[in-house]
């Protein structure tokens, strides 16, 4: 990808720090809303080129690292999720973006949740990808959940890949080694406290009281062999959710990467609807 069609840069918004990519939109696309990533706990957003090399490459696409995760400098203090939203739309409104598409990918998908809630004149549809209802939801076995605990899997490409089957699961069960080069080829690693300040942002959040007043389209998708957020999760949130669907993939928590190719064209059907009715 060149320069011209990608800038990574740091941006300061509300004296919060955070290394962001612009993909912009081209052609019919220009005109278009960008569709905002916003990624799983831990991970920066090199992470996310899978998907974004498998869009179409005229859709403006931002993504950034969350303050203190990755290339972004730890905030001030921590910062509950209400308040990482409002700073968001300040960053995209600050890219000037003042309106946008979201996709959360787990973690991701809470961020997500709470920008269409909290901003939502700013978002015009959500794409919620292997992601629950926060503290109250089907959750994944203690087993699973403790290896979250902690950033190791983000830091240690050897320990990644000996747990990969057992907390990505799908595609990750017969080739672990290709969770570690998700997580570590190109990936940076922020300082260990970002993570926890993600874990603190999480903390007795859930989108369960406020999922009926969502108002944008919204497609859920969800793989049929996630430990972490098990499917049953994804049909929650399509049965609450007024004007949302549901797709089923075959795949873990990180299909949406390693099946890019497979899920990336009805992600596009679905954020480009609009633009083939009459």
């Amino acid at each position: 990808m060149t320069a011209e069609q990608e800038q990574v840069r740091t941006v300061a918004v509300r004296r919060v720090s955070a290394r962001v990519s612009v993909r912009p939109g081209r052609g019919a696309l220009a005109d278009e809303p960008p569709l905002l990533l916003c990624n799983g706990i831990g991970a920066s957003l090199e992470a996310l080129q899978p998907l974004v090399d498998a869009l179409d490459p005229d859709r403006g696409v931002v993504r950034f690292d969350v303050p203190g995760v990755g290339g972004s400098p730890l905030p001030p203090m921590p910062y509950p999720i209400a308040a990482l939203s409002s700073w968001t739309v300040a960053m995209m409104a600050h890219l000037g973006h003042p309106r946008f598409d979201v996709l959360g990918l787990s973690w991701g998908g809470g961020l997500a949740q709470q920008l269409a809630v909290q901003s939502s004149r700013r978002v015009r549809r959500v794409v919620l990808v292997a992601t629950g209802t926060g503290c109250l939801m089907v959750p994944a076995h203690p087993r699973v959940l403790a290896r979250m605990l902690t950033p190791r899997r983000h830091r240690d490409p050897d320990y990644a890949a000996s747990i990969a089957g057992e907390i990505y699961g799908g595609s990750m069960r017969e080739d672990p080694r290709r969770a570690a080069e998700l997580l570590h080829a190109t990936t940076r690693v922020g300082p260990k406290r970002g993570y926890y300040y993600q874990l603190a942002a999480m903390t007795g959040w859930t989108s369960l009281p406020f999922l009926s007043l969502l108002r944008q389209p919204t497609l859920v998708l969800g793989g049929d062999d996630d430990p972490i957020i098990p499917l049953a999760n994804a049909r929650m949130l399509a049965r609450l959710i007024p004007d949302a669907r549901l797709r089923v993939y075959r795949g873990g928590h990180l299909g949406i990467l390693t099946e890019s190719g497979e899920l990336a064209p009805a992600i596009e059907d679905f954020l480009t609807e609009e633009l083939h009715q009459p």
